[in-house]
């Protein structure tokens, strides 16, 4: 039986939104919004991002969380490759009657039809299969016909190459891992939260995961790339950036890319993805952003000189992104990508536990007379 706290022991209201309150320990991440700072597992951001493969990133990330049998990256790599593979059978279940679904609304069906076998750890069948489906539910959106993974490749090469049917420019694949290994973990934000709330309940990782996913589909949590194209779409040229974004501050409007809710100072993974586009070649639209931030950052300062709104992740995640080929509708699946290794190690650290997340509410309504 559930009874009510004692409101004394309750945090203030002010927390609402849940706001500084500690909710779990892990050894997975920390996020230090005062120093700017983010580590996975022991080691910060930029010396794993541009440094470690996707898969070494994941190896790392597990260490001492997540079983896979084997303390060897080569057997993770091919465990990973089997993974992508026995999820392709899983493609044709997906399809069907799905013509309507968004990629992440198709990735959430394939997911659900995942069948977990006993010769994989369900996290590596888990974190595997989604470059898959998101491939192949991306294809058939564009009326082309899924390609069937290539076991032998690293994740990042081959979902690429199941994305677009040819092999990948090599610079395109570093970038796109930069990117999975930034996004790897990042604390307990909406979707992590989630897929430790629904873990906490004993049910199975498959069904954490798909609430996790769902947390995506909201516009306040892995929406906001998207709308950073908006933007430099509507500025156009480098020289109409400082017009547009005054105008922008006077009529109140927020700009995209620009701000964190836990960083009061730059966005570390912000500063590993601009570093990785000094080797993507150079275009109109990577001018076009590097004038933008330059200006955004100096109206910024002039016109709230009171907060620190500095460049997040979403700003340089749009460009890199874009860079590579991949359009808007593709950065909530890709970000899912890279996220799903930390979920699953989320999942696994919050079933040790054993305990349900339960948290208080203070009830504000009406009184019986």
């Amino acid at each position: 039986m559930t009874h009510a706290p004692d409101r004394a022991t309750l945090a203030d209201a002010s927390s609402n939104g849940l706001e500084g309150v500690v909710a779990a320990q892990t050894r997975l991440s920390e996020v230090n919004g005062s120093d700017g700072t983010l580590i996975l597992n022991g080691r910060r951001l930029e010396d794993l991002a541009g440094h470690l493969s996707f898969e070494a990133a994941i190896d790392h990330l597990w260490s001492g969380t997540v079983s896979t049998g084997s303390s060897q990256l080569n057997d993770l790599v091919k465990l990973l490759g089997r993974a992508r593979q026995e999820a392709f059978a899983t493609v044709p279940v997906m399809l069907a009657e799905t013509g309507s679904l968004s990629i992440v609304e198709r990735l959430q069906v394939g997911l659900s039809a995942l069948p977990i076998s006993e010769d994989l750890p369900e996290a590596v069948a888990i974190t595997g299969a989604f470059p898959v489906l998101v491939a192949a539910a991306t294809r058939d959106s564009r009326g082309l016909l899924p390609i069937a993974p290539d076991p032998a490749l690293p994740a990042a090469e081959d979902f690429l190459r199941l994305l677009c049917g040819e092999t990948p420019e090599p610079w395109t694949v570093a970038a796109l891992e930069r990117y999975l290994v930034t996004v790897l973990d990042h604390g307990l934000n909406a979707s992590t939260f989630t897929a430790r709330v629904i873990a906490s309940t004993q049910a199975n990782m498959k069904d954490a995961i798909l609430g996790a996913v769902g947390a995506l589909k909201g516009p306040l949590h892995g929406g906001a790339p998207g709308p950073v194209l908006d933007m430099l779409d509507a500025i156009k040229r480098p020289d109409n950036a400082a017009d547009w974004i005054a105008s922008a501050l006077a009529k109140g409007d927020r700009l995209m890319g620009f701000g964190h809710r836990i960083y009061r100072t730059r966005d570390p993974r912000a500063d590993v993805l601009k570093a990785g586009l000094a080797k993507v070649p150079k275009t109109d639209r990577l001018r076009l952003a590097e004038a933008v931030e330059s200006e955004a950052l100096s109206a910024l300062r002039k016109a709230k000189p009171d907060r620190v709104l500095e460049t997040n992740v979403e700003f340089y995640t749009a460009v890199l992104l874009h860079s590579i080929g991949l359009d808007r509708s593709l950065f909530t699946p890709v970000f899912a990508i890279g996220r799903a290794a930390g979920w699953c190690a989320h999942v696994v650290e919050q079933q040790t536990t054993g305990k349900l997340i339960r948290p208080a509410s203070v009830y504000v309504g009406p009184l019986p007379v």
